[in-house]
C-alpha cells in the first residue's frame, strides 16, 4: 500500500499527467493527434511517478523489517534446530511471534534471533539484487538510446513540451481575458448606476458623498502597437458571456492547426489580441493565435 500511495501521489503532483489525459481525450478538430507524443508523455510521467515507490521498496528491503513481519510464518522450520522439539502448532505460534521482540514467548529465544536474522539477510539480498538490476537496466537504456532514431525522439520531446507550454499560455491568456471582462462589467455597472441616480434626481449637488467614478487609467503603450488598435479590438471582442463560452468551446473542440503560414483571420480572433505585424523591407513576424 505505501508504494501504491506514493505512486498515485506522484501522478497527482505531476502536471503533465493532466495534460496527457487532455491531449488523449480531446477532439481532433483542426489539429491531428499524434499517438507518439502521448506515449512519450506517458513514459515521462511514469518514470517520475515511479521514483518514490522504488526508493521506498529498496529502503524497506534493505532494512528487512517488512519481510520479517510478512513472511515469518513461511519459514521452513527444519532449517532451525531449536524448533525441532516443538509441535507443529507451537512452531506456527512461535513463528508468528518472531516480529514481536517483547513477547514473553520469544523474548530470550535464540531461535527468534536466528529466524529474524535469516529473513533480514534474505531481504537485503533481494534489495541489493533489485538495486543492481535497476542500475543495469538504466545503464543499458542510456547506452542503447543513441542506437535508435534520435530525430523521432527529439520530435516527441519537442511537441510534448509544446503541449505543456501551450496549456500554460492558454491559462495565462484566460486569466488576462477574465480580468478584462470583469473590469468592463464593473465599469458598466457603475456607469449604469450613475445614469439611474441622475435620472431620479439624486445627484443635484456636484459635490456628493458618492464621487464620480474615476476614468480607468490607460494601460501603457505597447511598442509594437502604439495606436492601441490591437488592444481596442481585444476589448471589443469580449462583450458577453455567450461569446466567451463560444470561444472556449471552439478552442476545446477545434484547436488551430500547427501552421504559422495560415492566416489568423481564418480561425477568428480567438482568445488572442495580437495580430501579425508586417514592416516594409523586413521579414514577416507572426504571433501564433492561442
Amino acid at each position: 500500500m505505501p508504494p501504491l500511495a506514493l505512486f498515485l501521489c506522484g501522478l497527482l503532483v505531476n502536471r503533465q499527467s493532466v495534460v496527457m489525459v487532455e491531449e488523449w481525450l480531446r477532439p481532433v478538430g483542426h489539429r491531428r493527434k499524434d499517438a507518439g507524443i502521448i506515449r512519450f508523455m506517458c513514459s515521462s510521467v511514469l518514470q517520475r511517478a515511479l521514483a518514490a515507490p522504488l526508493v521506498w521498496i529498496l529502503l524497506a528491503l534493505l532494512d528487512g523489517k517488512c519481510l520479517v513481519c510478512a513472511f515469518s510464518n513461511s519459514v521452513d522450520p527444519e532449517k532451525f534446530l531449536d524448533l525441532a522439539n516443538m509441535t507443529p502448532s507451537q512452531v506456527q505460534l512461535f513463528l508468528a511471534k518472531v516480529p514481536c521482540k517483547e513477547d514473553e514467548l520469544v523474548r530470550d529465544s535464540p531461535a527468534r534471533k536466528a529466524v529474524s536474522r535469516y529473513l533480514r539477510c534474505l531481504s537485503q539480498a533481494i534489495g541489493w539484487s533489485f538495486t543492481l538490476l535497476l542500475i543495469v537496466a538504466a545503464f543499458l537504456a542510456r547506452c542503447l538510446r543513441p542506437c535508435f532514431d534520435q530525430t523521432v525522439f527529439l520530435q516527441r520531446r519537442y511537441w510534448s513540451n509544446y503541449v505543456d507550454l501551450e496549456q500554460k499560455l492558454f491559462d495565462e491568456t484566460c486569466c488576462e481575458h477574465a480580468r478584462d471582462f470583469a473590469h468592463r462589467c464593473v465599469l458598466h455597472f457603475f456607469a449604469s448606476m450613475r445614469g439611474e441616480l441622475q435620472a431620479w434626481g439624486l445627484r443635484r449637488d456636484p459635490v456628493s458623498l458618492c464621487p464620480e467614478p474615476a476614468e480607468p487609467p490607460e494601460p501603457p503603450e505597447d511598442p509594437e502597437d502604439p495606436d492601441g488598435r490591437c488592444r481596442k479590438t481585444h476589448l471589443r471582442a469580449v462583450c458577453s458571456r455567450e461569446q466567451v463560452d463560444s470561444l472556449l468551446s471552439s478552442w476545446y473542440c477545434s484547436k488551430p492547426p500547427l501552421d504559422l503560414t495560415v492566416s489568423p483571420g481564418l480561425w477568428g480572433a480567438g482568445l488572442s489580441h495580437r495580430t501579425p505585424v508586417v514592416t516594409s523591407g523586413t521579414e514577416l513576424f507572426q504571433h501564433t493565435d492561442v
